[in-house]
């Protein structure tokens, strides 16, 4: 199981589009849960934060092992949701990788996610 928080900073400019699309994925919401599945992915949130003029977004996940990466996914939410990530995220930032310090998930739950 993986545990990730990565951070990705947001082209100058692209605010709106990053509000139109978080919108499209709450919109398709019950798509993108169909996407998940595929991906292995249990739980995934996307955090926004603007500090000193900069935007940036947070991806937070908890991953299975041996999920399909959404890069290669023929759904066609995912392939809306790429179109969006090459609008609006910064190629010339590398993406910060969190440490994860303590992952607390009781038991009974993380047996369901193996």
């Amino acid at each position: 199981m993986k545990v990730e928080l990565t951070k990705f900073k947001v082209k100058q400019g692209k605010s709106k589009c990053v509000d139109e699309w978080m919108e499209f994925l709450n919109q398709y919401m019950k798509d993108v849960l169909l996407t998940l599945e595929d991906e292995k992915m249990y739980v995934e949130s996307i955090f926004r934060e603007r500090m000193d003029g900069q935007e940036f977004l947070y991806w937070f996940s908890v991953q299975g092992e041996g999920g399909q990466e959404v890069e290669n996914s023929q759904h066609w939410v995912d392939q809306k949701h790429l179109e969006y990530w090459d609008e609006c995220i910064d190629p010339d930032f590398s993406p910060i990788d969190l440490k994860p310090e303590v992952v607390m998930i009781p038991e009974q739950i993380r047996a369901g996610m193996i």
